[in-house]
């Protein structure tokens, strides 16, 4: 037993841990030992942060613009993607600020930032619909790389880009659908 508590005290010395956390108390989540560069993880994170604002803007949008026989349906599903993204770009901001860095959700940076395009003012459903497929496709293979990049370096930001990344490739699926749905509809 004695053996075990010797072991544990090596692998995690309380002491010095309690002693680093009083002296970087203004660091706030960020500990000394994390081990990735935090400047450019909150870069990273602001890049994904404009291609976020730059969706939730795109999908809005969409959803005013959009007009057809699928009106209701497509509307309907470019809302309901532009609050989930609006949910990713608040949960990124927070992380970059936990992080100890600024959300740039400075206007003049998000086209320059982002990884996806606002897209055109078409009026036709399925050029819409395509441009935000495009758009998630886009965003899913951005967060595969950042995922790889945060590793098990920063468990907690990967987990976040896990879960954003689920709800980008569900994106796309229900676009994917939609993007069949009305070419049929068009075709008859």
């Amino acid at each position: 037993m004695d053996r075990n508590s010797h072991n544990n005290n090596e692998i995690i010395n309380v002491d010095e841990i309690r002693k680093q956390a009083g002296r970087s108390i203004n660091e706030g989540a960020v500990t000394a030992d994390y081990p990735l560069d935090r400047e450019m993880a909150c870069q990273l994170l602001n890049e994904a942060l404009a291609s976020e604002i730059l969706c939730v803007l795109r999908y809005r949008h969409h959803q005013v613009i959009a007009k057809g026989i699928n009106y209701p349906q497509v509307a309907a599903e470019f809302k309901e993607h532009a609050i989930e993204e609006e949910e990713h770009m608040m949960q990124l901001a927070e992380r970059i600020d936990q992080l100890g860095g600024d959300p740039d959700m400075n206007p003049a940076n998000i086209t320059r930032l982002s990884a996806t395009e606002y897209g055109s003012s078409s009026n036709d459903l399925v050029t819409l619909i395509r441009e935000d497929l495009v758009a998630e496709r886009v965003a899913i293979d951005v967060y595969r790389r950042l995922i790889e990049w945060f590793g098990q370096g920063d468990p907690t930001t990967r987990r976040l880009l896990e879960q954003i990344l689920a709800d980008e490739e569900e994106h796309a699926t229900d676009l994917a659908d939609l993007l069949v749905t009305v070419e049929r509809k068009q075709l008859s």
